[in-house]
C-alpha cells in the first residue's frame, strides 16, 4: 500500500525493496498515484499506483503501511485499509510500518499486545491502544500470531527496510 509520507519514506522503499528482488504491488484506495508531501505541506514526489486497493491480488507475505501524517491519518479510518491489515494479521503474515502509519494499528485494534514504535507524536496512542512503546530505529515483535515491523521515521528507513528483506 502507498499513503503520503512526510517525506517519500516509505515510497522509497518501493524501489529499495524491488532492488533487493522482491516483486512490490502499490496499491491505494482510489487506485491514483501517491503524491507525497515534505514536512506535510510542500508538494513532493509523485509515485505510480499498480492497482487499486480492492482488485489487490493476496496474499502478501507483507503489507507496508507508509508513514507521514496526512495519508495515515485518513488511512486509518479507510475501511478498506482496515480490512486487509485485520486479514494479514489474521492470516499469520507480516505488518511493516513506519513514522505515523501505526495509527492503523490502533484503529484496528492490532496494536493491542505489540512492542512498537513509531513517531513521537503517536506514540502516547499507541500505548493508550495497549502496546509496548519503545524508541528504536526497528522494532520487530512476532507477538500474537503475526509479526509487526516497526521504524520511527525517515532516519530509519534503511533498517526498515533490511528488517522488510529479512522477514
Amino acid at each position: 500500500m502507498a499513503g503520503t509520507p512526510s517525506g517519500p519514506t516509505s515510497c522509497r522503499s518501493t524501489p529499495k525493496l524491488r532492488e533487493l528482488g522482491h516483486d512490490v504491488t502499490v496499491a491505494t484506495p482510489s487506485g491514483k498515484d501517491v503524491q507525497t508531501f515534505v514536512n506535510d505541506k510542500d508538494r513532493g514526489e509523485v509515485f505510480p499506483v499498480d492497482v487499486k486497493l480492492a482488485e489487490a491480488e493476496g496474499p502478501f507475505d507483507v503489507v507496508l503501511l507508509p508513514g507521514g501524517t496526512l495519508n495515515s491519518d485518513a488511512a486509518r479510518i479507510d475501511s478498506e485499509i482496515q480490512r486487509v491489515v485485520k486479514d494479514q494479521a489474521g492470516a499469520g503474515r507480516t505488518i511493516a510500518a513506519i513514522c505515523h502509519a501505526p495509527w492503523v494499528l490502533v484503529e484496528t485494534g492490532l496494536a493491542k499486545g505489540k512492542t512498537l514504535t513509531g513517531y513521537e507524536s503517536i506514540r502516547t496512542d499507541l500505548a493508550n491502544a495497549g502496546a509496548t512503546v519503545v524508541d528504536e530505529e526497528v522494532k520487530v515483535c512476532p507477538a500474537n500470531g503475526w509479526t509487526l515491523i516497526t521504524s520511527r521515521n525517515p532516519d530509519d528507513l534503511d533498517a526498515f527496510v533490511a528488517a522488510i528483506n529479512e522477514a
